[in-house]
């Protein structure tokens, strides 16, 4: 590692209440509220105070009949949640009461999921590379797409007029938003590029990839800035902080690695007993969350735990 680290008072906390592996877990916009998705066909709620060290109570939704592998958060509202479940469907939730309000039964096993900016359209991806646009308000498809090359991880920029694609084939669509035209295709990687991140400053998209690498581009000329090298394992999960400063990323390596995005050098690494499925920032402090494949060494069974990890500015 080079550098001094540019944080101190480094604390870690355990969130329990998942009886299988967390999938996904992710902040609400004012950063006092993580959901977390569960192969055990839940997903739950935690009022998680910055710093804090009271007692945490949780609420589940419950509903999906199959695994809850990605969820997200409404950008302009504070509690409304959506999950996308393997049961084909798509929920919307109220986090306060734990009520499901919405749903949507789509056509596959949805693994992606993510909110436009405005709050207004939610987009999905399943196992058979289909991707939907639905409307919030009526919770109906927008538009329905289906590509002929595996689709994973899916993202719109902050100006909402592009939409990106990382796909199986190391590249990276470009599509005009809303009409989905293509508009460019960004060779990012020699492997499968399989999660994507965009920099809360709008300037800057990540992408990690099978090839070990996450690489940093430039939203207004698509060309590559850097690339970040730590990790040996195909890159499953990337996340910005709030400021933009820092990335972090992870995979079967057993850390997680936290790098400046300008420099490209490791400034912390988190310990990790399991590979890790998702990593995400708090959109307001320097929390991160992340889950992953934590076993029980006792029983072998999964533990279905989180982690907050936190971190004071020196």
């Amino acid at each position: 590692m080079e550098g001094t680290i540019p944080f101190k008072s480094l604390h870690s906390r355990e969130y329990q209440g998942h009886k299988k592996k967390v999938h996904s877990v992710a902040w609400n916009c004012a950063g006092t509220k993580l959901a977390s998705g569960s192969v055990d066909q839940t997903a739950r709620i935690w009022h998680i105070e910055p710093y804090g060290h009271s007692k945490f109570k949780d609420i589940e939704l419950k509903g999906h009949t199959d695994s809850v592998d990605q969820l997200c958060w409404d950008p302009k509202h504070a509690d409304l949640v959506a999950t996308a479940s393997g049961d084909k469907s798509v929920r919307l939730w109220d986090a306060r009461s734990g009520k499901c309000t919405q749903q949507a039964e789509l056509s596959g096993e949805n693994i992606n999921i993510t909110y436009k900016p405005d709050g207004t359209h939610i987009a999905v991806g399943n196992r058979d590379d289909e991707l939907t646009v639905l409307d919030v308000r009526k919770f109906k498809p927008l538009h329905r797409r289906k590509f002929n090359y595996e689709v994973n991880e899916i993202a719109w920029n902050l100006s909402e007029d592009l939409f990106f694609l990382t796909t199986g084939l190391g590249t990276v669509e470009v599509l005009a938003y809303p009409s989905l035209h293509r508009l460019d295709t960004v060779t990012a990687h020699t492997a499968g590029c399989y999660c994507i991140a965009i920099d809360p400053k709008g300037r800057y998209f990540a992408v990690g990839s099978a090839d070990s690498l996450v690489s940093l581009w430039d939203i207004s000329d698509m060309l590559c800035l850097r690339t970040f090298t730590k990790l040996e394992w195909p890159v499953r999960t990337i996340s910005f902080n709030y400021t933009g400063d820092y990335i972090a990323s992870a995979s079967e390596d057993l850390f997680i690695d936290i790098s400046n995005v300008q420099t490209g050098r490791t400034v912390h690494q988190i310990p990790c007993r399991a590979a890790i499925n998702s990593v995400e920032w708090n959109p307001k402090h320097d929390l991160l969350a992340y889950a992953g494949d934590d076993k029980n060494p006792k029983y072998n069974s999964d533990e279905g735990v989180f982690r907050v990890f936190g971190f004071e500015s020196s």
